[in-house]
């Protein structure tokens, strides 16, 4: 069996885009380090100069300056506003993290991606103006969920709370079946966007494309209908 995944999911994420990560704390460490790692240019900030030094100490990420984000100012000298993505990593002081998604956005930054560290704070932070607010500790719950009960599932990425691209083997109930015999759409609800084998993959395969066991294949839809699948 291949156990390798095509990594579809990631080429689709390629893009030339620079991020700004605001809080480096155990989250923003974290995605300064991933970023940093698939390639993307990133700049870590944080309001103490100690945790500046550390990570940049540590090699967590390449560019690291101290700043106070909520003072517009120094947002703007620091040059935050002219990145294309900037995510505030700031969950446990709600009052910063708010003043500072809403100073990034009226700073003109495209896309705000916040982190929050309970429900009323997400409202709070999507009313003054986050594009996409996010929570950590439930993510990685729901993602624990699906990797002990549905391990064959290799990548995924999530479209809104209800709807998903994942990638995951071909169940065996698929094994030598072409893509017609299947009816993807009519029996489970969803789209197939690609299949792959040995780190290559076809995008929108022919109706009479055979799957086989071992190999990827790349679908689109409701999560509960994802959960249909004999994986």
């Amino acid at each position: 069996m291949y156990q390798k995944s095509v990594k579809f999911l990631s080429n689709l994420r390629r893009e030339n885009r620079q991020f700004a990560v605001i809080g480096l704390g155990r989250f923003g460490r974290a995605v300064c380090q991933t970023l940093c790692k698939m390639g993307y240019d990133v700049l870590g900030t944080d309001r103490d100069e100690k945790i500046v030094s550390q990570v940049l100490a540590e090699k967590i990420v390449v560019n690291a300056i101290q700043l106070d984000s909520t003072e517009l100012t120094a947002l703007k000298e620091a040059g935050i506003f002219e990145f294309d993505t900037v995510i505030v990593a700031i969950g446990n002081f709600i009052q910063e993290s708010i003043i500072t998604t809403l100073n990034v956005k009226e700073g003109g930054v495209n896309y705000v991606v916040a982190k929050a560290s309970s429900e009323i704070h997400g409202k709070l932070l999507k009313r003054v103006g986050a594009d996409r607010v996010v929570f950590p500790e439930y993510d990685a719950g729901c993602d624990l969920a699906y990797s002990l009960t549905k391990p064959a599932i290799l990548e995924r990425f999530d479209l809104d709370p209800e709807h998903s691209i994942v990638e995951v083997f071909v169940p065996q109930e698929f094994d030598g079946k072409t893509l017609a015999e299947l009816q993807l759409r009519n029996r489970y609800g969803l789209n197939l966007i690609a299949v792959g084998k040995d780190e290559k993959f076809k995008i929108n395969p022919a109706p009479h494309e055979r799957l086989y066991k071992g190999m990827m294949m790349v679908v689109i839809g409701c999560n509960k209908d994802i959960q249909k699948l004999p994986i």
